[in-house]
């Protein structure tokens, strides 16, 4: 198993190296020297060197796999950090992965329906419509009625590489841990077991074909987003099938124009959709990026958005919606003081945080940030900004809020590009708002109870077996307890014991190096003692070890 980690560890840096990646090394001057390095001696290893960095970046993701491949369509949204023609490049990996053949994609995708093509479907083309990091898709249409479809069926093969990929990140969690203990305030293990449960469910596509159905029925005869329906006698694991969509890709600027779309308007809506998702259903869609997303050709003075491919799905509790809203409404007034506290309410940071150095730091990170037009401050760059100064109070990251990060750097990314100039705090400012103001609503909290009550009335005869229960966990945690007790004094005698052999063992070691030097009459002896510091040393390292 450490050999497959091992091998893949020098596979990923083989590649970086043959692609000449390392021009992406910054000048800083503090690694001027290892900028020459790679100058005059990686550069031998790069075999694109003829192609552009944006085309070596491209392919470079593509040769190392799904996640690799998931990474550069993030990074593909983030024109403020790349050059367009980088940016351009990485977009292709949203739709346009190099395919695997069509005859064998028609080969699983009868095997998993159980029956050949021509029983169902007519019309099937072997060459995809779109081919992604985890699936590729195929149109055909049914025999009976005729309609148009699309078929996706994942990539054959993936499976070894994810699951090698995933060790690997999660042995260098570990090891972040180990050498740096600061570390564990991050939740590096609990982030790679996140994007490793997202990966799993995307490679399981009856679970997509929920997710779609489900969020189908949350904009059911919605005005704003259409998403298409799914044909569930014929999903499994490995295929899906479902109604295909007819669209203008909304990083297609130059046609929605061309066709007098509002793209003002269609903007805003994008914003609606992400907040209406996140704080009113509670179930977001995680990978919208622009491969993902269409504009209706129909009504563009009034657009409608199409949304594919919901592997990715995610949810906050109702806790996080609350204090996220309140977070970003309190910068919005610049009520530092207001975010402190609800960063203190909310768990995030430790109870002993002194509440005044943490509203000193906000404050101290946000002014600057009013001196500049609001229309042009990310809510993603805020984001960003809140945690990285919370982290500093010792804030634990909460895993549930790196998808929606990452999809908020997809949102902004499309929003920005379709219309430039949206101020995106005007735009969600009453969504906010409006939300909050009706978690305050007295009929709100009259809802939460009705709801409860049945629950509660169902637990009372239940209620003795709990409390029994309980009792016998706190009896179980405390046995627990004492055996950790007396565990920690083992280890901590261990250790006395090893510090003292090790001891012993440096004094023996230079002992013998001295007599060796002073006196070849001795050196006999200084072997002896050479040999038994390290015999000294190697129980002390036992001992830890145990």
């Amino acid at each position: 198993m450490f050999v497959d980690e091992l091998y893949r560890f020098y596979y990923i840096i083989k590649t970086i190296l043959n692609y000449g990646l390392s021009d992406f090394v910054p000048t800083h001057r503090l690694i001027f020297p290892l900028r020459i390095g790679s100058r005059f001696f990686l550069r031998i290893l790069n075999k694109h060197y003829q192609l552009t960095l944006g085309e070596r970046f491209r392919l470079a993701l593509q040769e190392l796999g799904p996640i690799w491949i998931k990474l550069g369509q993030m990074l593909s949204t983030r024109r403020d950090i790349f050059s367009d023609s980088i940016a351009d490049q990485l977009s292709m990996l949203q739709d346009r992965v190099v395919p695997f053949d069509g005859i064998l994609a028609k080969t699983y995708i009868e095997r998993a329906i159980g029956n050949p093509l021509e029983t169902w479907f007519k019309d099937f083309q072997e060459i995809p419509l779109a081919s992604a990091s985890i699936s590729q898709v195929h149109a055909a249409r049914f025999k009976k009625t005729n309609k148009a479809i699309v078929i996706k069926v994942i990539r054959p093969g993936l499976l070894p590489i994810i699951k090698t990929d995933i060790r690997l990140m999660h042995r260098l969690a570990n090891w972040i841990y180990k050498f740096l203990p600061e570390g564990r305030k991050f939740k590096f293990s609990e982030v790679v077991s996140e994007y490793e449960k997202t990966l799993f469910n995307e490679l399981n596509l009856l679970k997509e074909a929920a997710n779609t159905i489900q969020l189908r029925r949350n904009f059911k005869n919605s005005q704003i987003l259409y998403i298409p329906k799914v044909y569930v006698d014929f999903c499994s694991e490995k295929v899906m099938v479902m109604e295909r969509i007819y669209g203008i890709s909304v990083y297609d600027i130059v046609a929605l124009k061309k066709q007098r779309t509002n793209m003002k308007l269609l903007a805003e809506r994008g914003i609606e959709i992400f907040f209406t998702q996140v704080f009113r259903d509670s179930f977001f869609h995680g990978d919208m990026h622009p491969g993902n997303i269409f504009i209706s050709y129909k009504h563009p003075e009034n657009p409608k958005y199409i949304s594919i491919d919901c592997g990715i799905i995610g949810s906050l509790n109702k806790k996080d919606k609350y204090y996220l809203a309140a977070n970003f409404i309190a910068f919005f007034n610049r009520d530092y003081r207001k975010i402190a506290e609800l960063h203190l309410d909310s768990g995030w940071i430790p109870i002993n945080t002194n509440i005044e150095d943490f509203e000193c730091a906000m404050r101290t990170v946000f002014e600057p940030i009013f001196e500049q037009p609001l229309e042009n401050v990310p809510f993603s760059k805020i984001l960003l900004y809140l945690f990285n100064t919370a982290r500093c109070f010792n804030m634990e990251i909460q895993p549930q809020l790196i998808l929606l990060q990452k999809t908020l750097l997809y949102v902004e990314g499309i929003v920005r590009q379709l219309y430039p100039h949206l101020d995106l705090w005007k735009s969600a400012r009453p969504f906010l708002e409006k939300w909050m103001q009706d978690q305050l609503k007295f009929s709100t909290t009259i809802c939460d109870l009705a709801d409860k009550i049945p629950h509660w009335i169902n637990k009372i005869p239940e209620l003795p077996a709990i409390l029994s229960n309980e009792f016998k966990r706190s009896c179980m945690l405390q046995k627990k307890i004492e055996i950790l007790i007396t565990e920690l004094k083992t280890q901590r005698t261990k250790q006395s014991q090893a510090l003292f052999l090790f001891g012993v063992g440096a004094t023996l070691i230079t002992s013998s190096i001295f007599l060796c030097i002073q006196d070849k009459y001795f050196k006999n002896f200084s072997i002896f003692l050479f040999v038994t510091g390290i015999f000294i040393w190697t129980i002390g390292w036992k001992r830890i070890m145990q």
